[in-house]
């Protein structure tokens, strides 16, 4: 079992930036691909960026290429999130989650944060 705990959230006007943190439990951290996912209100729960578990290969959503960039510690059993020039549209609760094998699904994923929420005023 790997708990999750996002942090780092806020809110931001159009054209700043956030980064947000998520700390895990367990050690065995650095065996696990790390995701991000995000979901406002009414909408299905979408895929943001990823991280293989050594680091060495990064995913990203279109939506958010050249803007996000994700990272992790394996020291310090936490991933982030850096995300810049922030939209309105970028308005949502903030998941990471945790894989055996990196996806860009959610169904990908064995273990989720609570989320913490995003709003981006413009």
């Amino acid at each position: 079992q790997v708990q999750l705990v996002e942090s780092g959230g806020g809110l931001v006007q159009a054209g700043g930036s956030l980064r947000l943190s998520c700390a895990a439990s367990r050690r065995t951290f650095s065996r696990y691909d790390m995701g991000w996912f995000r979901q406002a209100p009414g909408k299905e729960r979408e895929f943001v960026a990823a991280m293989s578990w050594s680091g060495g290969n990064t995913y990203y959503a279109d939506s958010v290429e050249g803007r996000f960039t994700i990272s992790r510690d394996n020291a310090k059993n936490t991933v982030y999130l850096q995300m810049n020039s922030l939209k309105p549209d970028d308005t949502a609760v903030y998941y990471c989650a945790a894989a055996e094998s990196t996806g860009r699904v959610p169904w990908s994923y064995n273990y989720w944060g609570q989320g913490t929420q995003v709003t981006v005023s413009s």
